[in-house]
């Protein structure tokens, strides 16, 4: 028996990858820096240990799984090249791991999270499963007949994976630092498309998906009516979005899903076209209606007459389907949008169409640009935004208190950085201004 080590469990593909092979019955552990990140709890729950970085967490014995945000001389990784252990990174073990299963892939530039959450919601009702989910959530069972997982385009990861199946929910420029253009990230999504054994269900309304050539059957979804999966007569209600679904121009059943836009709608035909092509039955199917969502992706919590959400999108498209879903379940509310950018490489790339996304709120506040572990810091700087935006106010944590004067309004926190102290802070500000 191996323990399996974690550099960098607390990441949330290396986390919910931990859950995975603890609920399979192996010995796991993991390093990680001081800082309290929303995955730990759910770690600390099944008592995985979370060590600090140390050379000496490595042991003879062990399995070594290094989380991609850290480069090749970081301590630990050293030490365990130095000695030999058994060695990969994330990408490289989940590629092995997923051979013992029916595995589907879900990649995309957007939506590959939520989908992913809610494909494992419809399967996990019907049969035991294990899967992958890109917001820390992780579920292993030894018995498994699918293995769902998210599959993610960056540095070409997602190319260590040969799966059955892959939904691809759109192919859009994104991740600057690595990738030079659109049709760099469509030469991705190719070779991604050659590897997969069994079938692509893919979104029939992306331009950049239509031109993908593959040796398996590509399913297509999406609103037009070329699509082999086609939404119908969609229809806003108070506890979320009614569709109707044709298969090939066919009546097929009605769905329904507890969230809002049409983001959310694309998202629930891709899982609704996988099930069908495997012959899961549509009462099963139907459970989409009692999805509870992933994390980070409009994430509601009322705080007296606000509604605080907090939500991941940080690509100029991502927060205009935020800002649409909000304007969708809440007609009635303002919107607030407080963003953090999330690195510099990609602030400066998408400048004017962040302004432009964010322009769609009512009102807009800044926090300063989030740099990643791989840049630390750029010359560009928050107020190159704030210039392109409409009346937008750079936000600090110490002022955070002016976010009061929106009453009976939604307030969305957005971005993949550490937005979340903010959302924080100012829960903490009400607390103690009551």
């Amino acid at each position: 028996m191996t323990t399996y080590h974690f550099i960098g469990i607390k990441g949330t593909g290396m986390s919910a990858l931990a859950h995975i092979l603890h609920d399979s019955g192996e010995t796991v552990q993991g390093s990680d820096i001081e800082k309290v990140f929303y995955t730990q709890k759910a770690l600390e729950e099944k008592g995985i240990p979370i060590y600090p970085f140390s050379e000496n967490n490595i042991k003879e014995n062990y399995t070594v799984i290094a989380g991609n945000a850290f480069s090749d001389d970081h301590p630990e990784i050293q030490e365990a090249k130095r000695q030999g252990v058994t060695y990969y990174r994330y990408h490289e073990f989940l590629g092995e791991w997923l051979k013992q299963y029916t595995s589907i892939a879900v990649t995309g530039a957007h939506g590959k999270t939520s989908t992913t959450g809610l494909l494992a919601h419809v399967l996990n009702e019907t049969y035991p499963i294990s899967y992958l989910i890109g917001d820390g959530t992780g579920k292993g069972h030894a018995d498994s007949d699918y293995f769902v997982f998210e599959a993610c385009e960056y540095r070409r990861h997602f190319l260590k994976y040969e799966p059955d199946y892959a939904i691809m929910t759109n192919i859009d420029f994104d991740h600057p630092d690595y990738f030079t253009s659109i049709d760099d990230v469509f030469d991705a999504f190719q070779s991604m498309a050659d590897q997969v054994k069994k079938g692509i269900i893919a979104c029939g309304d992306d331009e950049k998906l239509q031109q993908i050539q593959a040796k398996v059957p590509v399913v297509y979804y999406g609103f037009l009516d070329t699509n082999d999966f086609q939404a119908q007569n969609v229809r806003e209600t108070e506890t979320g979005t009614e569709f109707d679904v044709f298969v090939r121009n066919t009546f097929y059943d009605t769905f329904t899903i507890p969230m809002y836009g049409n983001h959310n709608v694309l998202n629930a035909l891709a899982v609704i076209a996988i099930c069908h092509y495997e012959d899961i039955n549509t009462d099963a199917i139907k459970q989409l209606s009692s999805f509870r969502g992933v994390k980070r992706r409009f994430t509601e919590k009322q705080v007296g007459d606000q509604l605080l959400v907090d939500d991941y999108a940080h690509h100029p498209k991502e927060i205009t389907a935020t800002i649409d879903a909000a304007r969708k379940k809440y007609p009635e509310k303002q919107v607030i949008a407080i963003f953090q950018p999330h690195t510099f490489t990609r602030t400066k790339t998408f400048l004017q169409d962040f302004a432009d996304s964010l322009n769609l709120a009512d009102h807009i506040y800044l926090c300063d640009i989030f740099g990643s572990a791989r840049e630390q810091s750029g010359k560009l700087t928050i107020n190159d935004l704030k210039e392109l935006t409409d009346d937008a106010v750079v936000l600090e944590l110490d002022g955070i208190g002016v976010l009061q004067q929106y009453k009976d309004s939604v307030l969305i926190f957005m971005g993949a950085g550490d937005i979340q102290k903010f959302q924080e802070a100012y829960e903490n500000y009400l607390k103690v201004n009551k």
